[in-house]
């Protein structure tokens, strides 16, 4: 992760247009791609950003103070530096990832046990499958034998979204696994991130915990 505070404007050019006047601000470059500019002011959220896949072009003939981050759509945050303040790099290496709760950790194993909850023909590959930047909850085929991912949260949000998506863009990169397409699932998911998984192909799936636990094994009935 390369992290740069400097005194900079930021303008954004796409589908829609948006200009940050001068400040001083952090950047975040991380190793996947991704740029990100926060402010000292509003927690975790950042001002702007560009999701990966993007390039980062530093500095341009005459403007060598200007950076120009590009995505794969051809959209653009363009960061003019006016006086750097810091500028290091640090290798944070593969993160564990977020543990998770009692019931998350139960959902997985639950639906590890009756993958076919996610439709008939399903058929599970492995649970926590692992990736550079973090493990798949799980990785199934569903029954035309097409790789699904899929993220298991207790409550559905945003977050959760954007992080089976880098997960999609990661391992549809793998030609023994491509294509891969994706499944949200949550006890409850919010409208928001019902749209924005709708909107980026992936599926949406409401699991019931309490139905699942009391699901009985019918394997052994006479009758």
């Amino acid at each position: 992760m390369r992290l740069v505070i400097a005194r900079c404007s930021v303008d954004y050019a796409g589908r829609l247009t948006a200009h940050l006047p001068s400040a001083p601000r952090l950047i975040l470059v991380k190793a996947d791609g991704s740029v990100s500019i926060h402010a000292d002011d509003r927690a975790y959220k950042p001002l702007n950003w560009m999701s990966p896949p993007c390039t980062l072009k530093e500095g341009d003939g005459e403007q060598k103070d200007v950076w120009t981050v590009t995505n794969k759509g051809g959209e653009k945050l363009i960061i003019t530096m006016e006086e750097i303040l810091h500028d290091s790099s640090h290798e944070l290496g593969v993160d564990p990832g977020l543990i998770k709760d009692g019931v998350e950790a139960h959902l997985q194993e639950l639906l590890a046990d009756r993958i076919e909850t996610l439709g008939e023909g399903y058929t599970l590959i492995r649970r926590e499958y692992m990736t550079a930047i973090g493990p798949v909850d799980i990785l199934c085929r569903d029954a035309e034998g097409r790789t699904v991912a899929v993220e298991i949260k207790r409550r559905g949000e945003i977050d959760g979204v954007e992080q089976l998506t880098r997960y999609l863009d990661l391992l549809n990169r793998d030609p023994h696994l491509a294509p891969v397409r994706g499944i949200f699932a949550a006890q409850e998911i919010k409208p928001q991130a019902r749209v924005l998984a709708t909107d980026r192909g992936i599926g949406c799936q409401v699991l019931d915990y309490d139905a699942m636990r009391g699901i009985e094994d019918d394997k052994l009935r006479l009758f």
